[in-house]
């Protein structure tokens, strides 16, 4: 009863705390998301690297509380939610620390990590009450993939599986996805349920799903979880597909359907993997963000084609509109806090050349524009940036046919291999058919620019701005 007293105080207590912070307006939920191989893990361990390392070498200048002296530090203290893991910071700086520096390797699930920035105010209440103050930034990074799942939460299975059919016949998806429907067609969809042929299937949509992501760089892809499961993996919960010829079922004898039918089970795992899955993680941390970052890859499907980059549109629509947007005032921050601040990154901006920059945000406000318009109009604040979290090149001039012309110069992440080259031009609009036939874009990825030590600032290109936009009206 002792244990049980004590932990219910230290909850109670935590709770107090929070409020506190939230009446204060000391506490940020700052959620970072986007698709895989988008840069979560480098762009969450060059945020902090940059705030823990600050010094008269940081490259911070749009960051006003550096700007105007108030800075006075930030470290990393203990996170609130021990059943989450941790964000391994130190794990991703030593991928950076090394003689040949590397990207960190990605992160497959949800974690977290917690700053306190210490500071001096100057416009806020809470400069006639204390000379310093501290604001508490709760980060959590979670995979984009995971809010692909959202929209499961309006679709019956049937709905879903018919969508899903019509998703796997578009041409991007159909050669790869013939044999999989052609299996599911052979299925009597009310036969005793087969436990080891249903795992089979599954095993096989999950494996479609994946080469449609790693192999053609696809980025619609539902369930989200079946590609980065986290600690579902092994889990039956996540063996079901999509029935992808629902025409030709009856529809009476499939609402009577058993849980002992074939149909019946793949209607109850999805149910179940909505209720248990994408709700819970809603309802525990989806709500609670009240800061978001979505960082965009908008280079590679510029590189791989027309289907890959309709798809990233596709996606990102999908994921803007499971968001619950809002005016966030002291009232809702204290008891029902919601997103009120949203950036839009696109991600390997030092991947081109410097002159190519803005037209890579054009870009990226194109593919977001209708969502955009819509959080304009409800004075949302919204802002769209192309940033480097690491920067991987330098960039210069050479010479072409005696003219001089921007250049970027990097070591290929394939090959190790030094090289220097134009890379092409970033459309500033959605690309059109003559883009696509030209294809004179030639993105090639690159590895990290130089080694730093664990307590050097890593090179970037805007954290400074992202920092001034997601943290900036806080720290006053």
């Amino acid at each position: 009863m002792a244990l049980i007293n004590k932990e219910t105080m230290e909850r109670f207590k935590q709770k107090a705390n929070d409020l506190v912070n939230r009446t204060l307006d000391q506490h940020i939920n700052l959620a970072v998301t986007g698709l895989s191989r988008s840069g979560k893990t480098a762009f969450i361990t060059s945020l902090v690297n940059q705030l823990v390392n600050e010094n008269s070498q940081s490259q911070l200048d749009f960051f006003n509380p550096i700007h105007q002296g108030r800075f006075i530090a930030a470290k990393r203290v203990p996170q609130k939610h021990l059943h989450i893991a941790r964000f391994d910071y130190e794990k991703a700086m030593q991928a950076f620390t090394q003689e040949l520096p590397e990207w960190p390797e990605p992160t497959q699930g949800i974690s977290e990590l917690r700053l306190a920035i210490r500071y001096q105010p100057q416009d806020s209440l809470l400069k006639y009450a204390t000379d310093t103050a501290t604001l508490y930034v709760d980060i959590t990074d979670y995979p984009g993939e995971w809010l692909l799942d959202l929209p499961l939460l309006n679709q019956t299975y049937e709905q879903w599986s018919e969508a899903t059919a019509q998703l796997l016949m578009t041409p991007a998806r159909k050669d790869k996805a013939q044999e999989f429907i052609a299996k599911v067609a052979q299925l009597d969809p009310f036969e005793k349920v087969d436990e080891e042929k249903l795992a089979k299937l599954s095993a096989q949509y999950t494996e479609l799903l994946m080469y449609f992501r790693h192999q053609l760089g696809l980025s619609v892809i539902q369930p989200g979880r079946f590609i980065l499961p986290g600690e579902l993996a092994g889990a039956p919960i996540l063996q079901f597909f999509p029935f992808t010829h629902f025409a030709s079922i009856d529809i009476d004898a499939y609402q009577n359907a058993g849980d002992d039918t074939l149909i019946g089970m793949l209607r109850a795992r999805y149910i179940e993997y909505k209720e248990h899955v994408v709700k819970r993680f809603y309802k525990q941390h989806f709500v609670n963000f009240d800061r978001q970052i979505i960082l965009a890859d908008c280079l590679t499907p510029l590189n791989a084609g027309p289907d890959s980059f309709n798809d990233l549109q596709q996606a990102l629509n999908l994921i803007m509109a499971s968001f619950d947007y809002g005016k966030s005032d002291l009232l809702t921050r204290l008891f029902s806090p919601k997103i009120d601040k949203l950036l839009f990154a696109a991600t390997k901006a030092d991947h081109v050349t410097p002159e190519q920059h803005q037209h890579l945000t054009a870009l990226l406000n194109q593919l977001v524009h209708q969502t955009k318009h819509q959080l304009t109009f409800d004075e949302i604040n919204m802002a769209t940036l192309a940033i480097a979290s690491v920067k991987a090149t330098k960039a210069g001039k050479g010479k072409h046919q005696g003219r001089d012309i921007p250049v970027i110069q990097g070591r290929t992440l394939a090959d190790n291999k030094v090289v220097t080259l134009f890379p092409g031009a970033v459309p500033q609009l959605i690309p059109n058919h003559s883009y696509w036939q030209d294809k004179s874009f030639n993105y090639i990825a690159f590895a990290p620019l130089e080694t730093v030590s664990i307590h050097q600032a890593l090179p970037h290109l805007r954290m400074d701005q992202v920092l001034e936009f997601l943290l900036g009206d806080k720290i006053k």
